[in-house]
């Protein structure tokens, strides 16, 4: 039983640790921040505003050592959201651990260490796809014989269905990545044949579990039989206990909801039940949102609030006592066996393309879910898919919960980033001296990108950085020097049309709008800039904008994540654009969406107009409307063809023609 916690600074999130477990939470979960995900220290351009929001930063061994104070880590069953930075991070928890006096074989716990689908839907990813697999593959291989009982991979389904992955692509694009990795670490020579059920043993998975609780519920009976037989058939494991499906789950926060978002804990529950009710194929572990993720940053009452309901079902229900109660419902065999036949064919049609790594370089994969994520919001808008209290029964009394908005959440002190930069500027200062008195982290970081240079295992090197002072930021720039950078396909140009514009339909009417205006305007056609400032990497939102707008007659410039100020107002000075979009979900936008006005004021372009959208709280929506910004969308707007409407009508404004009303 776990809560997903880590905020501000290593020592608060020890605090909130250490609580956590005085509650009864039976495991740890950490949520790193953005600049730790993408291997930037806090004092780099890009980490700004971003330090400390989504999660916990850690530097170097020092921030480790505080994250872990007087928790015994030999005792604990410790579970690391982290990919591109996977090996770092365990390199630093080793040696925390190491200096606690533990017996590195008796660590327990999980490295998410999923780099494909931080291609397709999360957006952390560093490195290209060849040597992102070789850390994955060096780090699989130095777990499995040092430390036998980590789980160091967690093949992360989760985030592929909240892009939008059906059930069928959801375990099929999971499964690929499993092959593809396996592929590696057996070919890679570092594993005898006689050990290869070891490794199969310690793979493990992470999986989304949507409120389509009979589906979900069949969807994790087909995983467990299409793992069981791809480990049998493809690579000889004759053992079925290292065969067995190992997954945890979270359930899905895609369907939580910014309207009446109480709703959100009978959705949590539904979700729970559909990983838990069945024997033959129940989570390892779970752990559950808050029921006001979509209005921001959990507090840890809600948590715990999560942690309850989890509790109140293992310890007051009568759920666990019983064997499989769906063995021989002819309704489950009958779904599952379409499911398993589904999968199997596209995971075929993958390896027929070379892999799944060859299917995140052509773009295949992130465009199918573009496309599905493109179809479901359409059948939302079009109100054949209902949710309760967004497109139907919207009607409500005022709630309790939110009649405090602002006080609904936890917020980040701004000022937090400026001490973390403060405290690394320190670090950096005092390494060599007592009572640390780090060898030069230099000579390590040189031995480092020696390493990567040959075809040795990185391990021992990351190892001798961690020792030796070496920041996140340090470790990761020396990889990029020897690796590169890489930049995922976005999967929008080739996205098919989810939502037709015929005539009469909302979307032609929005078309008629664009024509008009691009028509007034003399420019051919408009532009709209779609950008992702800072680091976060949650892009779904944005993409499903920039196809709607693509649709709707824009030409849309959008070049995907990660990006400056200084480059999207460069951008959209260059593209010649009518109006700057802004997504943001990491909570950063009180910092960015600024920079980007005063950017633009300075550039001698005020008149451009900027819209944001993102996790934004009331109260900072409207100091952004106070700082210019145009207008503010929230998950509350699920209407996509309207928010383009609007934006539009911003365009217009902005531009001092007179308003259009195109009936619909």
């Amino acid at each position: 039983m776990r809560t997903y916690a880590g905020h501000s600074t290593a020592e608060a999130s020890n605090e909130l640790y250490r609580n956590n477990l005085a509650k009864g939470q039976t495991g740890l979960s950490v949520a790193f921040d953005l600049p730790t995900q993408t291997g930037y220290d806090p004092d780099h351009i890009l980490a700004r505003g971003e330090v400390g929001r989504v999660g916990v930063p850690v530097s170097h061994l020092g921030d480790m050592r505080r994250l872990f104070q007087d928790i015994p880590l030999e005792q604990m069953n410790t579970s690391m959201t982290i990919n591109a930075t996977a090996m770092w991070l365990l390199a630093m928890y080793q040696v925390v651990a190491e200096e606690q006096g533990a017996d590195i074989t008796k660590l327990q716990g999980t490295t998410q260490n999923d780099i494909v689908k931080e291609y397709l839907s999360r957006g952390t990813h560093v490195f290209p796809p060849g040597p992102s697999l070789r850390l994955t593959t060096d780090m699989i291989c130095y777990t499995v014989n040092n430390i036998p009982k980590w789980n160091p991979i967690n093949i992360c389904s989760y985030h592929l269905q909240e892009a939008g992955a059906t059930p069928v692509q959801e375990i099929a694009y999971a499964m690929s990545t499993a092959i593809a990795v396996l592929d590696s670490v057996f070919a890679s020579g570092q594993i005898p044949d006689d050990r290869k059920g070891d490794v199969v043993a310690r793979i493990s998975f992470f999986v989304n579990a949507g409120v389509r609780f009979v589906e979900e519920m069949c969807k994790m009976r087909a995983f467990g039989r299409i793992w069981d037989r791809i480990t049998r058939e493809r690579y000889g494991i004759e053992d079925a206990k290292q065969r067995r499906f190992r997954y945890g789950v979270q359930v899905n926060s895609l369907g939580l909801t910014e309207a009446q978002p109480e709703n959100n804990v009978q959705r949590i529950v539904l979700e729970m039940l559909a990983v838990t009710l069945s024997k033959d194929a129940r989570a390892r572990a779970v752990q559950l949102p808050a029921w006001n993720e979509a209005l921001g940053l959990p507090r840890p009452w809600d948590q715990q609030w999560s942690l309850r309901i989890q509790q109140v079902l293992a310890h007051e229900s009568d759920l666990l006592e019983y064997e499989d109660i769906f063995a021989g419902s002819h309704v489950i065999e009958a779904k599952v066996s379409s499911l398993v036949e589904e999968c199997l064919a596209e995971i075929d049609r993958i390896q027929e393309m070379g892999g799944a790594l060859a299917a995140v370089e052509s773009g295949y994969l992130k465009s199918q879910l573009v496309s599905s994520h493109a179809e479901r919001r359409a059948r939302i808008e079009a109100g054949e898919e209902k949710i309760v209290g967004v497109n139907c029964y919207e009607a409500t009394e005022p709630s309790p919960l939110t009649a405090d908005l602002d006080g609904a959440i936890m917020t980040v002190d701004p000022a937090v980033e400026a001490r973390v930069v403060a405290a690394l500027k320190n670090w950096r200062d005092t390494r060599y001296q007592p009572p640390f008195n780090h060898p030069r982290p230099c000579k390590a970081l040189e031995k480092l990108k020696e390493a990567a240079k040959g075809t040795g295992n990185l391990m021992e090197a990351t190892l001798e950085c961690v020792r030796s002072g070496v920041t996140t930021g340090e470790w990761s720039e020396a990889l990029r020097e020897v690796f590169g950078e890489f930049r995922a396909p976005t999967g929008v140009s080739s996205a098919p049309v989810a939502v037709t514009a015929e005539e009469g339909t909302p979307l032609a009417a929005v078309r008629e709008k664009v024509a008009r205006t691009a028509a007034d305007l003399g420019s051919g056609r408009l532009r709209l800039l779609v950008g992702k400032p800072g680091l976060d990497g949650h892009s779904n939102g944005a993409e499903q904008i920039a196809v709607r707008a693509r649709d709707a007659g824009f030409e849309v410039v959008y070049q995907g994540i990660r990006l400056t100020p200084e480059q999207i107002v460069s951008a959209a000075l260059a593209e010649d654009v009518h109006c700057v979009g802004l997504s943001i979900l990491s909570g950063s936008h009180a910092e960015l969406v600024p920079d980007v006005l005063v950017r633009l004021r300075e550039a001698g372009a005020p008149d451009i107009p900027v819209i944001a959208g993102g996790i934004i709280p009331p109260a900072d929506a409207e100091e952004l409307r106070k700082a210019g910004v145009a207008a503010v969308f929230t998950p509350k707007d699920f209407g996509i063809t309207e928010i383009i409407g609007r934006i539009v009508d911003e365009i217009r404004k902005a531009n001092k023609l007179d308003p259009l009303e195109v009936p619909a």
